[in-house]
């Protein structure tokens, strides 16, 4: 975060979708939006470590055109190629050396509603940046990686965003929205802001720009029963500030920089009275022993929280609904198991949208292999295993073609576990046509 102000920004809206939850087929209203995984913080406080270790190694900064800096993009960029992204590096010229932002694109949804996650991944000279704003890019990239391990299909086109240069005045981002045609510029429907989200002695608080953008972030805090406040300390000193100035709608979170931490939110949200958010912002000392575990773990879900919600669009009216709500174990690293839901009384074949949604409860959802079973037996692979899938559940949307096939007859969801030491059971899934 840098020493910038920003410019008044208007209230725009963004509409929150949901998906269909019922027992027997039905036309029946929307409900809330399937919910986002928990982003696992060991997962968060790995890639701080590799920033960490990157910065160690690069005399000790991540700073705009130091070689730390460049060692951080390459290693955001591995792991989104890696996870199916597709990736463009985007360079700029500041202060006579070379800049370069990130942007990062999840294939699919409406290209004309594009939801975008951002945060700077520069750090000032003097120290390694794991707060600022280490913790804003690994819990963004955590969230990416989450949306390729469910193989997320949102209705709005999603694009995260690690900005270069924004210690030295937002330059990273402004180069990005001023080069942005204005076409281009009409289809964001909204831009999420991260920087600084793990602060030592935090505080809560929320960006009060878009209204709908807010509350997503204040319901979901509500939920957890934390209580917030708005973001003044950090408004417009970040990479939200030149999209807000072209009339893009904003938001995001943050967790307190070099201001003290006041009695009432000492009492409202623990830590120390009189002491700064972060006493060592901008400082040597912002290393990965900066940071309070349970403030970036609440932040990086609550960014998960609002690319699956924000991301959903507009409610499309949903189709008829079969379901199986009855539970069935998965033998650890044992034979494939089966739930049946039976389609009758349509006519003609499948969508090529057929809507798969799945609640498989696992310690270590890498270890699941899930498929869709036709009535004619005929799989359509939803999700493959992974070594590296670490974190629990499988509670996602998956579409598949099924144009091809009868709608009629025993559909299955078919579920087995291929590595020993884990446990799980299907808890329920449906059908939506």
């Amino acid at each position: 975060m840098n020493l910038f102000r920003r410019a008044a920004v208007g209230a725009a809206t963004l509409a929150i979708g949901g998906l269909l939850a019922t027992a027997t087929p039905s036309a029946a209203a929307p409900s809330p939006t399937l919910a986002a995984p928990d982003i696992p913080l060991a997962n968060v406080k790995a890639h701080l470590s590799q920033l960490q270790s990157i910065a160690s190694a690069n005399g000790g900064n991540r700073a705009h055109g130091r070689a730390g800096y460049k060692a951080s993009l390459d290693y955001v960029k591995g792991k989104l190629d890696a996870a199916g992204f597709t990736t463009r590096i985007q360079q700029f010229t500041s202060s006579g050396a070379t800049g370069y932002n990130l942007i990062a694109d999840w294939p699919g949804g409406d290209a004309n509603q594009v939801l975008m996650a951002g945060a700077h991944l520069d750090s000032v000279s003097a120290g390694a940046g794991i707060n600022d704003n280490g913790s804003g890019s690994a819990g963004i990239l955590e969230t990416a990686l989450a949306v390729s391990r469910a193989q997320l299909q949102p209705t709005k086109h999603l694009r995260f965003a690690w900005w270069g240069a924004e210690e030295l005045g937002m330059v990273g981002s402004r180069y990005y929205v001023n080069n942005l045609p204005a076409a281009d510029r009409s289809k964001v429907s909204g831009y999420l802001n991260f920087d600084m989200i793990g602060s030592p002695n935090p505080g809560y608080f929320v960006y009060d720009d878009d209204p709908t953008i807010e509350k997503t972030f204040k319901d979901y805090y509500a939920g957890l029963g934390v209580p917030t406040e708005i973001e003044t300390e950090g408004d417009g000193r970040s990479d939200h500030a030149p999209f807000a100035n072209v009339g893009i709608p904003v938001g995001g979170l943050f967790t307190g920089a070099e201001r003290a931490k006041s009695s009432a939110q000492a009492q409202k949200w623990g830590g120390t009275a009189g002491q700064a958010f972060d006493r060592c912002y901008h400082s040597s000392c912002d290393t990965t022993s900066n940071i309070n575990d349970t403030a970036l773990d609440r932040n990086s879900d609550a960014i998960a929280h609002a690319i699956w919600t924000l991301g959903a669009g507009t409610t499309v009216p949903p189709g008829d609904v079969y379901e199986n709500t009855t539970d069935v174990a998965i033998p650890d690293n044992g034979a494939a198991v089966t739930s049946t839901v039976d389609v009758a009384g349509r006519t003609g074949n499948a969508p090529a949208t057929l809507k798969v949604d799945v609640d498989v409860r696992h310690t270590w959802r890498g270890d699941v292999v899930l498929d869709l079973l036709a009535p004619d037996g005929t799989a359509y692979r939803l999700k493959n295993s992974s070594s590296n899938d670490s974190a629990d559940n499988i509670i996602a949307t998956y579409t598949v073609n099924a144009s091809s096939e009868p709608a009629n007859g025993a559909w299955k969801l078919r579920a087995q576990d291929v590595a020993s030491q884990d446990t799980g059971y299907i808890n329920s899934w449906k059908l939506t046509f």
